[in-house]
């Protein structure tokens, strides 16, 4: 077996490794980076990437021959940044192979032995699939089979609510298929409900058919002709099922136990620096148990391990400043505390405060003003969870996240400037209306008022 020593050893080429990868070898660190399937990972070829090119497509009213057309044409494109070509040429020795760990030191690889002074596992992770009755005698689909689909599907079924599974819901329905989703709980339940039910309405009025709080107990079928059963008693019968019922970790064929890497089926469990219990050996991203399963929280928390394994610093990462975004139309995005979750934290210390989108003078001049809200939750003077619905509202979460994360006030996004027009006076607006009653409504700043008026020469 060829042996090879190394800095650092990366096992997993999508948004983590990747972007630890080329980091620490532009800084001079010598790299192995270990990927057995595509480079680029899910985001890339499966996920975010060609996910958010069919909700444009669908926008946009294409075909869906040209819908599948633009979702490859956008892969293609971006490809060459996350290709092998490009991270050989940055010095990383890039090995396509699946790894395994054979000792605390060593892995595994296409036939290398890597001995590495430290490693990165950023396996990410694959669709979880549940056990009900049936399911795999039928030809289901996930967010990594959807994209061979090369004919409109007449009647999509899907099974789950969440964030992928609401997005192809309306992006097939834009593109001319009938789409039922059933959701075993309430539709995007992890989101604030009166956000959620602002996107759920607008699929309802784009004509999707959304089934909650109702189970699958039973699947049958054959190629364009699925029957689910209801726990209700209810069937359904559609040409192609999608199943988007959540995510599992890919750490169960890396011969952890070898590498003294302590898991779990939830995945692999680290502590505050993102290190296992092998003090060699970190994990980001999807992989990782209890994580945010997010691209961007991956590329983050690769920041996180590079200032350790270069710097030697005791970087830990944060969650506290994580943003969210569901890509339907109304979008609908999240950073720190739901209101709910604020209240249970801090109790009657919380204010809600609030700005319509129908109060924004962009979205009127852009006939975009009909939905959507933005709601902080602030703690003496200071945000601790955004809730925004509507259009864009993955863009305008963006600057919250930095106020969480900077732990700044109320006064400071009021003191903020933003061109007119545009949605970004949403953000503005609402930390004016945290200060309404503090200034226009206060018997006391009147009476200072008048007193400064009288005096003033």
């Amino acid at each position: 077996m060829t042996k090879l020593k190394t800095d650092i050893c990366v096992i997993g080429a999508g948004s983590g490794g990747l972007s630890v990868a080329a980091g620490a070898v532009q800084m001079g660190a010598r790299v192995v980076l270990i990927e057995k399937g595509e480079m680029g990972g899910d985001c890339l070829n499966s996920g975010c990437v060609p996910s958010k090119a069919l909700l444009h497509a669908g926008q946009d009213g294409m075909s869906y021959a040209d819908a599948m057309a633009h979702v490859r044409a956008t892969i293609a494109t971006i490809a060459p940044h996350d290709s092998q070509e490009r991270f050989e040429g940055l010095g990383c020795t890039v090995i396509r192979a699946h790894a395994q760990f054979t000792s605390p030191k060593t892995v595994e690889a296409g036939g290398i032995e890597i001995t590495a002074r430290r490693f990165v596992i950023a396996t990410g992770s694959r669709p979880f699939v549940p056990p009900i009755d049936g399911l795999h005698d039928v030809p289901y689909l996930t967010n990594e089979s959807l994209w061979d689909v090369t004919k409109a599907p007449e009647h999509l079924l899907i099974l789950g609510a969440g964030p992928i599974g609401m997005e192809m819901a309306q992006a097939h329905r834009r593109l001319g298929c009938e789409v039922t989703v059933v959701e075993a709980a309430t539709a995007l339940s992890r989101e604030d409900p009166e956000a959620a039910e602002v996107v759920v309405a607008a699929l309802k009025g784009e004509g999707v058919n959304i089934i909650e709080n109702d189970k699958v107990v039973r699947v049958s079928g054959t190629q364009g002709d699925i029957t689910l059963y209801l726990e209700s008693g209810s069937q359904i019968r559609g040409s192609h099922l999608l199943v988007a019922t959540g995510r599992v970790a890919n750490s169960d064929s890396l011969a952890l136990e070898k590498g003294e890497i302590n898991h779990s089926r939830g995945g692999i469990t680290v502590d505050a620096r993102l290190r296992t219990s092998n003090r060699r050996a970190y994990a980001i991203g999807d992989v990782v148990a209890g994580n945010l399963q997010f691209t961007h929280v991956a590329g983050y928390q690769a920041g996180v391990v590079i200032r350790s394994l270069l710097f030697g610093l005791p970087a830990k990462a944060a969650t506290h400043h994580i943003p969210r975004a569901t890509y339907t139309s109304p979008e609908l995005a999240q950073v720190g505390l739901s209101e709910a979750d604020a209240r249970t934290t801090h109790g009657d210390k919380v204010e809600v405060v609030r700005a319509q989108m129908s109060g924004n003078d962009r979205a009127i001049a852009t006939q975009r003003a009909d939905v959507g809200f933005i709601k902080v939750m602030v703690v003496k003077g200071r945000p601790v969870g955004v809730t925004i619905v509507g259009p864009d509202a993955g863009e305008l979460i963006t600057l919250w996240s930095l106020v969480l994360s900077s732990h700044l006030k109320m006064s400071q996004i009021a003191g903020m400037i933003a061109p007119y027009p545009t949605l970004a006076e949403l953000n503005k607006r609402v930390a004016g209306a945290y200060f309404t009653p503090r200034l226009f409504e206060s018997a006391k700043v009147k009476t200072i008022v008048k007193l400064v008026q009288r005096f003033l020469p």
